[in-house]
């Protein structure tokens, strides 16, 4: 794969860097929620003359332990065995108006400093790339010490290239291991393809929607997705979606079946059933990668998750309360 988007840092006076964030001003005027496109997509690939190659210590990733899509680089970046490789950065729960920022661990477990550029705000490392950035200062965000560029801030491409770029790099019993075979491409994308749309960012078309009519025609969809999900576990005679193997397909779904019951039920209003109580087949699956696989469970912070939702949206829970239950997060093997 070559680089298909070139960002280039700019000397533009700043225009628009005091501007905040409202993280619930995103609907429609229809009510709708519509999840805008990441902006960088540049690829780190070991095509010659590639922009980005693999390098080890290169790269450094920025995510939030409660932000499913971060969440999925995190996992990756364990299953591949990249922790030597690329080095990371948490920001703290809390996202402000102006937008994630960063704390010490004294301050706030399971965060950090920005270990590179030592910011207090993710949205400093956008304008940084350019002053006059208009977009959403998302995570994950991955990020080229030796060029000082913001590479890619689309999960979905970053856990491919850790997937797939920095074999040599790692240690023997990494190498070969892959998340995304190649004779099961087809299936996962397609699988992929619906679960993003209606699970994965389901709940966020439930929770952010703003009238009636949007909120149910999605959250039906959230549960007739989870029902198919149900169906395709119990038919696949293995443990994973895909029998056997565990997949891509597994860790992005696994992102936002570990926050629905603790957060999504009540939060986003996805109440129609729960995992634990409703879904057997999803549970099982759910506690096996939770409780059999360190790469998930210790890359599952719920009082990141649950501190970040409850406490974050203010127009949703004005009073910032978090709910007690459900007990426990998940449910022992």
């Amino acid at each position: 794969m070559s680089s298909t988007t070139t960002v280039t840092l700019t000397a533009a006076t700043p225009s628009n860097q005091n501007r905040t964030d409202d993280i619930l001003a995103w609907a429609s005027k229809d009510g709708e929620f519509r999840r805008k496109p990441s902006v960088f997509r540049n690829i780190i690939s070991r095509e010659v003359g590639a922009i980005y190659p693999p390098e080890k210590g290169r790269y450094h990733l920025y995510i939030s332990w409660a932000c499913p899509w971060a969440h999925r680089t995190a996992i990756v970046r364990q299953l591949k065995g990249l922790e030597g490789v690329i080095s990371m950065s948490v920001v703290d729960w809390f996202l402000g108006p102006l937008g994630w920022k960063f704390s010490p661990p004294e301050e706030t477990p399971g965060a950090t400093i920005d270990h590179l550029h030592n910011v207090s705000h993710i949205r400093e490392l956008y304008f940084r790339m350019n002053p006059d950035y208009e977009g959403r200062f998302t995570v994950p965000v991955l990020w080229d010490k030796k060029t000082d560029t913001l590479v890619n801030n689309e999960s979905s491409e970053i856990i491919r290239m850790f997937n797939e770029e920095f074999d040599e790099f790692v240690a023997d019993k990494y190498k070969g291991v892959t998340y995304y075979p190649e004779s099961m491409r087809a299936e996962i994308d397609s699988l992929n393809e619906w679960v993003y749309d209606t699970v994965n960012n389901g709940v966020y078309k439930s929770g952010f929607a703003t009238t009636q009519e949007a909120y149910e025609n999605n959250v039906v969809k959230v549960f007739s997705s989870l029902d198919r999900l149900e169906k395709i576990l119990k038919e696949s005679n293995g443990p994973y979606l895909f029998g056997n193997t565990l997949t891509e397909a597994d860790i992005r779904l696994f992102t936002t079946i570990i926050r629905f019951d603790p957060v999504y039920v009540q939060h986003f209003k996805c109440n129609i059933g729960t995992i634990r109580h409703n879904y057997p087949e999803l549970n099982a699956w759910l506690k096996h990668l939770y409780w059999d696989f360190p790469e998930f469970k210790d890359t599952t912070n719920f009082d990141h998750i649950k501190f970040h939702y409850t406490k974050s949206h203010k127009q949703i829970n004005p009073f910032s309360i978090t709910p007690v239950g459900p007990l426990p997060n998940i449910e022992p093997k």
